[in-house]
């Protein structure tokens, strides 16, 4: 599967977890790809609740969110969301702005506790830099 997500947004998610510490770029393509399989089955489950209603669009409050943050305010761009949450829903069905806004904020919001749960694991392991390892780790442990 390749990533749709750019690394660069994923990467200044990290930094910002990150204080003092460096970041690999491995850790930066691990956590992209968590992050798109996330969104995917997040997406798959919002195209469920809308079947259920009877529609062929996804909404934000298929994805539980009642409030719908401002665009401006996320790292992670909408394009590369939107095709993220395409992956593994029928072609049948539309994804609002809304839903697509609102999934962003899901995954970011993952992402940064992912991201400082693995600079708290690079400075348990006495290093500088956070790796792939670190992701992959946090995964092992609370997935």
């Amino acid at each position: 599967m390749s990533v749709e997500l750019p690394f660069a947004p994923v990467d200044t998610i990290i930094r910002r977890n990150a204080g003092e510490l460096r970041v690999s770029a491995d850790a930066s393509e691990e956590l992209a790809r968590r992050i798109q399989r996330r969104g995917s089955d997040l997406s798959a489950d919002a195209a469920e609740r809308a079947e259920e209603d009877g529609r062929k669009t996804l909404m934000a409050e298929d994805f539980g969110v009642e409030q719908v943050v401002e665009r401006e305010e996320l790292e992670l761009p909408i394009a590369p969301v939107d095709r993220i949450a395409r992956l593994d829903i029928d072609d049948r069905y539309r994804v609002s702005m809304g839903a697509r806004i609102a999934l962003a904020d899901i995954l970011e919001d993952y992402a940064d506790n992912v991201a400082s749960a693995a600079a708290k694991l690079a400075r348990h392991a006495d290093r500088r830099t956070i790796q792939a390892e670190d992701i992959e780790t946090y995964f092992a442990l609370f997935e």
